[in-house]
């Protein structure tokens, strides 16, 4: 795996969110499905944390946000309790990490009076 430069630190586990979430995808759970798809309840609290430092590395809140919505799944296993938080988080990271944009390689400087040599 290439090396992006950016170390993307877990932040303490949302109980809280997680809570209301498992109570929602129990209570109605098309809602609740709905809402996991969109990235809820991670997506906007790991943006405060990750945001800036995604942003310099050229991932702004848009792609951001389809990256965290294609994770979904494993979200929501979390949310229910099958996954632990450091590997919801990590995986996540890891994803977000893989998708940075390569840095185009620099182009050749060109030499001046390169016309001359023609």
């Amino acid at each position: 795996m290439r090396d992006t430069g950016i170390e993307l630190a877990p932040p303490d586990e949302p109980l809280k969110l997680r809570a209301e979430t498992r109570a929602l995808l129990e209570g109605d759970p098309e809602k609740g499905m709905r809402l996991v798809q969109a990235g809820y309840p991670l997506a906007d609290p790991l943006w405060e944390e990750w945001g800036a430092e995604l942003e310099e590395a050229g991932i702004d809140r848009e792609r951001y946000d389809q990256i965290v919505r294609g994770y979904s799944d494993e979200i929501r296993l979390w949310v229910m309790g099958e996954h632990i938080w450091e590997h919801c988080v990590a995986g996540l990271a890891g994803r977000l990490r893989r998708r940075i944009p390569r840095k185009s390689e620099s182009k050749q400087p060109t030499l001046a009076g390169s016309e001359a040599c023609r």
